[in-house]
């Protein structure tokens, strides 16, 4: 204890150095940390949509009708809510709603949300203190298909560090793919995922699809970002 209180005296100079460049730097790197979502305030997510199509048609009259990609779904009160935001999006956009049985075109659709996993945020004045963490996920089709990873890595060691925080974040989302019923012939995949603190599905999946649809159908291949606002707590 004594050589480490010597040490610290010693480099007193450069302690103090680095505290004014902390007092200066702190600031921004606190706004960063807010701009990616790691603090601690209710603020808005980002849902990552990519889309893609292959002669869809532009809305003429076609009809279409939403079926569950996963036949456990098929039938559920909760499936045929969300459907409905789905064919709600596409009535918006010129599409007519039709019968499963004759429609021209069938839109298969799934959601869902993995269980969950651990984010830490770490905040300190030292701004050679660097955490460098990313959290990552992706929906693989099917009921349950998420999957997430998640890593972070240290700089070198701050005993000045002010606090660490672990909370669960979660990863949700929504696919739809779009097919003519006469040939097969697959006209459009779409998807849209997101990282939040909330594993609620009636928050989450309307959200979602929002998002998917917004600028539908989009430029084939590209991948955007929707902001999605955070959950009203009651």
């Amino acid at each position: 204890m004594l050589t480490k209180q010597t040490c610290i005296s010693d480099q007193a100079p450069a302690i103090s150095a680095l505290r004014r460049i902390a007092r200066l730097t702190l600031p921004l790197a606190l706004a960063a940390t807010m701009a990616m979502g790691l603090g601690g305030c209710a603020e808005n997510f980002n849902a990552s949509v990519s889309r893609f199509q292959h002669d869809l048609p532009a809305p003429a009259g076609q009809t279409f009708a939403v079926v569950a990609e996963d036949a456990r779904n098929a039938g559920g009160l909760e499936f045929s809510q969300y459907a409905g935001l789905v064919a709600e999006q596409l009535r918006k956009v010129g599409y007519v709603a039709g019968d499963p049985a004759t429609a021209d075109l069938v839109v298969e659709f799934d959601y869902g949300v993995d269980k969950g996993r651990d984010k830490v945020s770490i905040y300190g004045p030292d701004p050679y203190w660097g955490p460098w963490r990313g959290y990552y996920g992706g929906f693989r089709g099917g009921y349950g298909g998420f999957y997430g990873h998640r890593g972070w890595g240290y700089g070198m060691y701050n005993p000045w560090f002010d606090d660490v925080s672990v909370t669960t974040v979660y990863t949700s989302g929504v696919e739809v793919r779009i097919r003519r019923r006469n040939d097969g012939q697959r006209l459009f995949e779409g998807k849209a995922e997101a990282v939040s603190p909330s594993n609620r599905l009636p928050y989450l999946v309307p959200n979602l699809i929002e998002s998917l649809f917004t600028g539908f159908p989009g430029h084939s291949g590209e991948t955007v970002r929707i902001s999605i606002p955070p959950e009203k707590k009651k």
